[in-house]
């Protein structure tokens, strides 16, 4: 995985999802470090950083992946995510005291109903111009 930038966190999200495409325009609107980059878990780069990670492809979360470090799931990933965003959206990490079971089990919950409840794409986002560098093909 020697192309994906080293100083930079790697965000894999289900590029279809309307959801998880929100939280992806969130996230970036509140990465003023510029510490991440998005990758489309349906993209081949996608594919590529899972199969080097060793992920099951059946996983169904968002991934966190943090060249030369660790890779992290679900919840985990989320608020690993928050820790590096601007201060308000920090007041999160309030809930970080809830055992990771508890919290997966919601992140399983919306997971599970995100198409029925936000729809989805017939294909993967396409940035627009302003936030292209962000991403990586």
């Amino acid at each position: 995985m020697n192309q994906l930038p080293q100083d930079k966190k790697i965000i894999l999200f289900d590029g279809v999802c309307n959801y998880c495409n929100d939280k992806v325009t969130f996230i970036i609107k509140n990465d003023s470090k510029d510490v991440f980059r998005f990758v489309a878990l349906q993209s081949e780069t996608g594919q590529k950083i899972i199969t080097y990670l060793g992920i099951d492809k059946t996983l169904d979360s968002i991934i966190l992946y943090e060249p030369g470090y660790a890779y992290f799931i679900k919840s985990e990933a989320v608020f690993r995510i928050i820790k590096h965003l601007s201060s308000s959206v920090k007041l999160l990490l309030l809930f970080n005291f809830i055992p990771t079971s508890i919290k997966n089990l919601l992140y399983d919950f919306i997971a599970k109903n995100r198409y029925k409840w936000y729809g989805k794409n017939e294909q993967c986002m396409i940035p627009s111009e302003d936030i292209t560098g962000k991403f990586i093909a």
